[in-house]
């Protein structure tokens, strides 16, 4: 029997270092939304809007989340060659999504609270400054996706996904950050439609109605990427083409059996593999490291090999 281990700890770090100019936008968009944020709550004190109130404290804790997703991008670079990490500090930033997505949950759930209050005890509102507030924060919104998007389509030349790759590369602590500006920008819109409403034909009811249906919005956003990024840390992967596609190389070899096959992702396109095999021919353990080499999403690979003879 002969294993042999593959790690790629400098492909780890050159490609969180690659990840510099996603923490340059993120910041970015986290002090746009703490300005933007401090301005329409203020507002809404001011001028009694439940929707521009409740985009405000929105914005607070969107902020926080990004500040999360700001944070495990810098913590999984700085420590991508600490050897503490078995493998790697690829989930740094996947714990980063899942603990965003849980806060994108809890801005949801506290929006019904107090949009419901708000249909029960209604309040007179300054329609036309809150609009104006609402319409400022909603370009800042704008703003703020257009930087997060552009961050998402940089390219990594170096390290992009082999072309047979069934899977596409999906950064979700992006992709949360992305969200939160997103649910921004949705309740935004839905607190201009509900204020201009209530000015035109005086629905003072539109104001904590946008406030629900913002929540439902949000309570789906949750849901999706709570159940991508839970997945990833608690090793949800067997079902994933990838097996198959491994088992299939090896086993083009007539005289070698994948035994046992394990496989699992480290980060969102980033794959840790232990793999058996038998062989009737004493192959060596480099000969099915070459076999693999092609799967590039591969960064950290076992092989285990037995040899007996066949017919015994």
């Amino acid at each position: 029997m002969k294993i042999q281990h593959t790690f790629n700890d400098e492909h780890n770090h050159d490609f969180h270092e690659s990840k510099r100019h996603i923490e340059k936008r993120t910041l970015i968009v986290v002090l746009l939304t703490i300005a933007t944020m401090a301005v329409e709550i203020t507002a809404g004190t001011m001028f009694h809007s439940m929707a521009l109130l409740a985009d405000g404290w929105h914005m607070g804790t969107h902020a926080t989340a990004l500040g999360i997703s700001l944070m495990a991008y810098v913590l999984a670079r700085r420590h991508s060659l600490d050897k503490r990490y078995a493998f790697g500090t690829w989930k740094i930033e996947i714990l980063g999504a899942y603990t965003s997505a849980l806060i994108l949950g809890i801005v949801g759930l506290s929006l019904v609270v107090a949009s419901i209050d708000r249909l029960m005890n209604p309040q007179a509102i300054d329609y036309t400054l809150a609009i104006i507030v609402a319409v400022a924060g909603l370009l800042v919104n704008i703003v703020s996706a257009f930087i997060m998007s552009a961050g998402s389509t940089h390219k990594h030349s170096s390290h992009s996904e082999s072309s047979h790759s069934p899977h596409t590369h999906h950064d979700l602590n992006l992709r949360s950050a992305y969200l939160h500006v997103v649910a921004d920008a949705a309740t935004s819109v839905l607190a201009i439609a509900a204020l201009i409403g209530g000015l035109m034909f005086g629905w003072i009811w539109l104001d904590p109605m946008a406030g629900l249906v913002g929540a439902v919005m949000i309570a789906r956003w949750t849901v999706s990427l709570l159940r991508d990024s839970s997945a990833i840390l608690l090793d949800r992967e067997m079902d994933s083409p990838l097996v198959e596609r491994i088992r299939t190389a090896i086993e083009v070899d007539s005289n070698s059996k994948v035994n046992d096959l394990h496989l699992w992702r480290v980060s969102d396109a980033r794959y840790a593999c232990i793999v058996s095999v038998c062989s009737t021919v004493p192959h060596s353990v480099e000969r099915y490291r070459k076999t693999l080499s092609g799967f590039k999403e591969i960064t950290h690979l076992t092989i285990e090999t037995h040899w007996h003879e066949e017919g015994t």
